[in-house]
C-alpha cells in the first residue's frame, strides 16, 4: 500500500502500465515487504514477546520447524539476503520500470533497514515514552507516587533519560534526550513532593545523578534551558533536606558538587529572570541550614564532639564554604537582587514593545514578570504577616538615608501592586511617613483594582486632612522650578500619585468634597502642556547612583501628567475642554501615542534619551483625554477622527498583538482588567460620531439601531453634543460618510470583532454595543459579516443566557437589524441555529429581552418565508402567540408584528397561528397603543391573505366583530369618512348589515350610519 501511494505522487512517470505492474505483485515489491517484515521481527521479537501484543516470524518458524532461536534467526537472515537480491535484480531486467519508480521500491526497503538494523527504532522509543507517560500519570496521585518510590525498576526508568542526557553527547538525539529528561524531572518532582523516596542509599544516588545532570545543563549556554535548571535545583533542594539527621561523607560530596555548579550560575548571563539563581541559592541555604542544625546538636552535646564521622562532614562543609569564595558569591547575589528591587528590571512597556515584538523574548521579559511576581509575593506575605518586617521598613523610611529610603519606597510600592491588603496597612500608617509621593500612586491603583472606588479610603472624610495630604503631593509639581531636570522625576511621581487618587473618584459628582479640594491643585493647562513637551532622558529618570527608583518600572514618566489632564477634562466642564483644544492638547496627546510606538533604537533597544513615557494605564488616560476633547468643536473632531493615520494609531492599541502584551503586563493597567480598560477607551473614542448623531433631537424612533448600543451613551461626550450642539451634529452628519470610509480602510470592524476573543464575558458590553451601532451603516455591516460577525461560535457566545443583559439585548438588535436590512442575511442567521436561543428569550424574565426577541423574529420573516420552516421546527410560533398577552406592552406590540409577518408570505404556518386569532382580537378592543392595534389588525388580515383556512375562525373567534367594532367606535375625521366611502371595503360593510350574526350586522350598520 505504501509503495502504491508513493507511485501516486510521481506524476506522469507513473503510467497505467506502472500500476498494472504493481498489481502482479512483482519480486521487487515482494522483496521490499519481506525486508520490512523480517527486519522488524528480528529486531524486536523479544520485546513483543514480553508485551504479549504480537506474534513474530521468529516464533512462527521455531514452532513450525521445531528449530532453536539461533537456527530461526539464521534462516530468516538468509531469506533477507534473497529478498535484497530480488530487489537488486529488478534494476537489470530488460522490461524494467523507469528507474525513479524502482527507486521508490528500493528506498522503502532501505528505510526499513535503517529503522530496524540494530534495534526497533520505532517501537522501542515509543515504548519507553509510554512507560514514562504511565509513570508520570501515576506519580500525580499520592498513592501512585509512593508506589513508584518503592519500585527500583520504575525509578531506574525515570533516571535513565537523565543519565543519558548527562553523558553530554553532541549527536542529533541530544535535544530529544533533554526533552525526555524534562519529563523525568516532572516525575521526580511529584515523588519528592510527597516524600516517596525514603531510602538513604537511593536518595544519595538520585541526588548524585541530578547534580551531574545539572552540571551538564548549566554548562550549555542557552537561556532556553533555564526552566530545566530551575526545576532540577528545586528537586535537589527537597532531596538534600530529606537525607535525614546524619550528615555523612556523601553529603559533603553533594555539597562540593553543588557549590561548583552555584559558582557557574552566579556568573551566568542567560538567567534574565533570576529564577535559576534563586533556586540554586535555596539549595545552598537548605544545606547550610542542615549544617547549622548539626552544629547546634554538636555543641549542645559535649559527648558528640569527640565522635568523628558526621561531625567531620559538618566541619568539611564549613571549611569548604569559607575557602571556596562562597560568601563573596552570596554577597554578589544579594547585591544583584538589591539592585533589581531598587531600580527594577529593564522591561519594555507594551507600546514600546510593539515597535520591536521580539524584544521581550530577547530579554526574557515575560519570564521576568512572572518570576518577579513570585519574589514580590514572598516579600508581601512577610510584610503582611510579620510585625518585625513592618517595623524594619518603618525604620528604613525614618532614617532619611537616600539609599534606604528609595529601597523602602520601592519595596512598599511593589507590595502594593502585589496585594490589595497592603494599601489598607499603609493607610493606617502615620501620614508623616515619606511615602506620599511614590507609594500613593500604587496604593490608589490597588484600591481601585479591589473595588474600593473612593479617595476617602486614603484621605479620610476630613476636608482639612484631605487638603493637607493632597497639598503635599501638589507641592512637588507646583513650584516654578518643578519642570527642571533635577526635580522632574519627583514631579512625575507626585502627579502620578494625585492622578491615581483622583481616579478613585471617577464616578463621583462634581460637588464631592474631594473634587472641591483637588481640582484647584491640578496644574493649569499650560503647565501640563509644558510637562508633555519636555524630552525624556536618562537624567530625568535617574535616582541615587544612577538607579531608576523615583518611579517603578510599571509606570511611565508621563502617566501622572496625562492622568491629571483626564481629571481636569472630566471635572472641569466645557471650559476645560475649550482650554485644552485651544492649547492643541489633543494633537499633542496623539503625537505622544505615536512616538511611544516608535521609541526604540535601530538595534531594537531603547536608548538612554528615548525612555518610554506611558505605561498601559497612562495610555488609557491619554485615550480618555482625547475622547473628552472631541466635544470641543467641529475642527477638533475633524483633526482627531477624520485622519486615517489617527484611526490606524487608535486601532493598533486594540490589535491582537497589543492586547496580548497588555494581558501579560503585571503592573497597573495590565491583565484582563487592562485589556478591558484599553478596549473600552478606544471604543468610546471611535463610537463618538455614532453616539452624537443618534442622540440628536428629532431622530425618528423607527430609525434602525436607534435603541441599540445604549451602553455607549454612559459617560460619552457624544450624548451631550448630540442633545445640545446642533451645529456640530450637522458637521458630524456631513462627515459621517468619510469617517465610515476611513473605518473600512483601516479595518476597524474586523479589529473590534477580534477584541471579543480577548475579553471575558462580563466585559463584552461596550464592544458589542459598538457593533450594534455600526450595524446601522450598511458598508460597515457588509465588512462585519465578511469578517465573521455571524460566526456560530461568536453569536452563541453573545446570545448565551450567561452573558450580561446588555450584551444579549445588543446581540438581539444585531440579528434584528441584519434581518430587517436585507433578506440576504437570512441564510447566515438561519444556519447559525440561533433560533434555539429564542425559545429562552421569549420567556425571559426581562421584558426588554422578550420584546427585542419578538422584534427580531418579525424581521426574520419580513422579506420572505425563508425562516418559516425553522420557526416551526424550533416550536417558536406557540411561544410567540403567548407573548400577545404579555404583561409588557412593547412585547405585545412586537409579538403582533412578528405574527403578521409569519403569516404574510404563504399559509405554511396558518395551522400553528390559528390559536393567535382570539388574542389578536382582544388586543383590538383593549387600551393598547395605536401601533399595537395596527399590528394586530394587520396580522388578522394576513391570516386570510394566502388561503381561506382560517376564515371560519376569524368569524367564530370574534376577530371580525372586533375589527368592525374598532372601526365603529373610531372617531373618524372627515378625511377618514371620505376615504372609507370611496374604498372597496364600503360596499362589503354594507352587505354585512344583512349578516345572520347580529353583532356583525349591528356594527356594520353603525359604521354605515357614521360615515353617511
Amino acid at each position: 500500500m505504501l509503495i502504491t501511494t508513493a507511485f501516486v505522487g510521481m506524476g506522469d512517470i507513473a503510467t497505467q502500465d506502472s500500476f498494472d505492474w504493481l498489481a502482479t505483485y512483482p519480486r521487487a515489491v515482494k522483496g521490499a515487504e519481506v525486508v520490512g517484515r523480517l527486519m522488524d521481527d528480528i529486531a524486536d521479537y523479544k520485546f513483543e514477546l514480553e508485551r504479549g501484543t504480537n506474534i513474530s516470524s521468529v516464533e512462527c518458524y521455531m514452532k513450525e520447524h521445531g528449530a532453536t532461536e539461533e537456527e530461526a534467526l539464521t534462516e530468516l537472515r538468509r531469506r533477507l539476503s534473497d529478498a535484497w537480491k530480488d530487489i537488486n535484480e529488478s534494476f537489470f531486467l530488460p522490461n524494467a520500470l523507469p528507474w525513479p519508480l524502482l527507486t521508490r521500491v528500493l528506498n522503502f526497503a532501505c528505510a526499513m533497514d535503517v529503522a530496524y538494523k540494530y534495534e526497533d527504532g520505532y517501537t522501542t522509543h515509543h515504548a519507553s515514552c509510554q512507560i514514562l507517560d504511565r509513570l508520570e500519570n501515576n506519580s500525580r496521585t499520592v498513592k501512585g507516587a509512593l508506589i513508584i518510590g518503592q519500585d527500583n525498576e520504575a525509578l531506574a526508568h525515570v533516571l535513565l533519560p537523565i543519565k543519558r542526557c548527562s553523558q553530554g553527547s553532541q549527536n542529533s538525539s541530544r535535544d530529544q534526550d533533554i526533552l525526555t529528561s524534562n519529563q523525568s524531572l516532572r516525575i521526580l518532582s511529584n515523588l519528592v513532593a510527597v516524600g516517596a523516596i525514603t531510602s538513604s542509599g537511593l536518595l544519595d544516588e538520585i541526588i548524585h545523578e541530578i547534580l551531574v545532570y545539572t552540571t551538564f545543563i548549566v554548562s550549555i549556554k542557552s537561556s532556553e534551558l533555564n526552566e530545566l535548571r530551575a526545576k532540577s535545583f528545586s528537586i535537589i533542594k527537597v532531596l538534600v533536606d530529606s537525607v535525614g539527621h546524619d550528615i555523612g561523607s556523601s553529603y559533603f560530596r553533594h555539597w562540593v558538587a553543588l557549590a561548583e555548579i552555584f559558582s557557574q550560575v552566579v556568573g551566568c548571563s542567560e538567567d534574565a529572570s533570576g529564577r535559576v539563581m534563586l533556586e540554586s541559592i535555596a539549595c545552598i541555604t537548605v544545606m547550610l541550614t542542615r549544617v547549622n542544625e548539626g552544629l547546634k546538636v554538636l555543641f549542645s552535646t559535649p559527648a558528640l564532639q569527640e565522635v568523628s564521622g558526621p561531625n567531620e562532614a559538618v566541619k568539611q562543609i564549613l571549611d569548604h564554604a569559607k575557602t571556596s569564595g562562597l560568601v563573596d558569591q552570596l554577597c554578589l547575589c544579594l547585591a544583584t537582587a538589591g539592585a533589581s528591587l531598587i531600580s527594577g528590571n529593564v522591561i519594555s512597556f507594551p507600546l514600546n514593545t510593539m515597535a520591536s515584538p521580539a524584544r521581550d523574548q530577547d530579554r526574557g521579559g515575560s519570564v521576568i514578570l512572572i518570576e518577579s511576581a513570585k519574589l514580590e509575593a514572598v516579600v508581601t506575605r512577610a510584610l503582611v504577616r510579620s510585625k518585625p518586617v513592618q517595623v524594619a521598613i518603618h525604620y528604613c523610611l525614618h532614617q532619611r538615608l537616600e539609599a534606604s529610603l528609595y529601597a523602602g519606597i520601592q519595596l512598599l510600592l511593589r507590595c502594593c501592586l502585589q496585594s490589595g491588603i497592603v494599601p489598607g496597612i499603609l493607610c493606617g500608617l502615620p501620614s508623616s511617613l515619606p511615602v506620599t509621593t511614590v507609594v500613593s500612586g500604587g496604593v490608589a491603583q490597588c484600591l481601585k483594582a479591589t473595588g474600593r472606588n473612593s479617595a476617602l479610603f486614603m484621605l479620610t472624610t476630613s476636608l482639612k486632612n484631605q487638603l493637607s495630604r493632597l497639598s503635599v503631593l501638589a507641592h512637588h509639581f507646583s513650584s516654578g522650578e518643578s519642570t527642571k531636570t533635577s526635580s522632574r522625576a519627583h514631579s512625575a511621581s507626585a502627579m502620578l500619585a494625585l492622578a491615581s487618587i483622583l481616579s478613585l473618584e471617577s464616578g463621583a459628582s462634581v460637588g464631592s468634597s474631594v473634587f472641591e479640594v483637588a481640582v484647584p491643585l491640578i496644574p493649569q493647562t499650560t503647565t501640563l502642556c509644558e510637562y508633555l513637551k519636555l524630552p525624556l532622558n536618562s537624567e530625568i529618570v535617574s535616582g541615587p547612583n544612577g538607579t531608576n527608583c523615583v518611579l517603578s518600572n510599571w509606570h511611565g514618566l508621563r502617566d501622572g501628567c496625562v492622568g491629571l489632564l483626564e481629571a481636569r477634562l472630566r471635572w472641569g466642564g466645557p471650559s476645560a475642554v475649550q482650554q485644552m483644544c485651544a492649547s492643541n492638547i489633543p494633537l499633542l496627546l496623539i503625537n505622544l501615542l505615536a512616538k511611544n510606538q516608535q521609541y526604540s533604537s535601530p538595534e531594537g533597544e531603547s536608548s538612554a534619551s528615548d525612555q518610554v513615557g506611558l505605561s498601559p494605564i497612562g495610555v488609557v488616560w491619554t485615550v480618555s483625554s482625547i475622547c473628552q476633547c472631541l466635544s470641543g468643536g467641529a475642527l477638533t473632531f475633524r483633526q482627531i477622527l477624520l485622519r486615517s493615520d489617527h484611526i490606524k494609531l487608535f486601532s493598533d492599541l486594540i490589535s491582537d498583538m497589543h492586547l496580548k502584551l497588555v494581558k501579560s503586563w503585571a503592573g497597573p493597567g495590565g491583565g484582563m482588567d487592562g485589556v478591558r480598560d484599553i478596549t473600552n477607551a478606544i471604543i468610546d473614542l471611535l463610537a463618538f460620531p455614532f453616539v452624537a448623531v443618534q442622540n440628536a433631537p428629532g431622530l425618528p424612533a423607527a430609525t434602525a439601531s436607534v435603541n441599540s448600543g445604549m451602553l455607549l451613551n454612559m459617560g460619552s461626550p457624544g450624548v451631550k453634543v448630540g442633545m445640545e450642539d446642533r451645529d456640530m451634529v450637522k458637521v458630524i452628519e456631513e462627515d459621517l460618510g468619510k469617517y465610515i470610509k476611513i473605518l473600512l480602510e483601516v479595518g476597524v470592524p474586523g479589529i473590534i470583532l477580534w477584541c471579543l476573543e480577548h475579553l471575558e464575558l462580563k466585559d463584552l458590553g461596550r464592544p458589542v454595543a459598538f457593533l450594534a451601532k455600526m450595524i446601522a451603516q450598511r458598508p460597515l455591516t457588509v465588512q462585519l459579516v465578511g469578517k465573521g460577525l455571524l460566526d456560530p461560535t461568536k453569536m452563541r457566545r453573545l446570545l448565551d443566557r450567561s452573558s450580561p443583559k446588555e450584551v444579549i439585548l445588543d446581540g438581539l438588535m444585531i440579528v434584528s437589524d441584519l434581518a430587517r436590512m436585507d433578506k440576504g442575511f437570512y441564510e447566515y442567521i438561519n444556519r447559525d441555529s440561533l433560533l434555539e436561543f429564542f425559545k429562552g428569550f421569549l420567556v425571559h424574565e426581562d421584558p426588554s429581552v422578550r420584546s427585542k426577541a419578538c422584534s427580531a423574529l418579525g424581521n426574520m420573516c419580513r422579506h420572505s418565508s425563508y425562516c418559516y420552516s425553522s420557526l416551526a421546527r424550533n416550536q417558536i410560533i406557540g411561544l410567540l402567540i403567548d407573548r400577545c398577552s404579555d404583561p409588557d406592552k412593547r412585547t405585545r406590540k412586537f409579538a403582533c408584528f412578528a405574527i403578521g409577518n409569519a403569516a404574510y408570505h404563504n399559509d405554511m404556518l396558518y395551522e400553528e397561528l390559528r390559536r393567535s386569532i382570539p388574542k389578536l382580537a382582544n388586543l383590538l378592543l383593549s387600551s393598547e397603543e395605536d401601533k399595537t392595534k395596527a399590528n394586530a389588525a394587520g396580522a388578522l388580515s394576513n391570516l386570510i391573505r394566502n388561503s381561506n383556512k382560517l376564515c371560519e375562525d376569524i368569524v367564530s373567534k370574534g376577530a371580525m366583530q372586533s375589527l368592525l367594532k374598532l372601526v365603529a367606535v373610531f372617531r373618524a375625521s372627515s378625511e377618514s369618512k371620505d376615504f372609507l366611502r370611496s374604498s372597496d371595503l364600503f360596499p362589503v360593510i354594507g352587505r354585512l348589515r344583512q349578516s345572520p350574526e347580529s353583532t356583525i350586522a349591528n356594527y356594520a350598520s353603525a359604521i354605515i350610519n357614521k360615515v353617511a
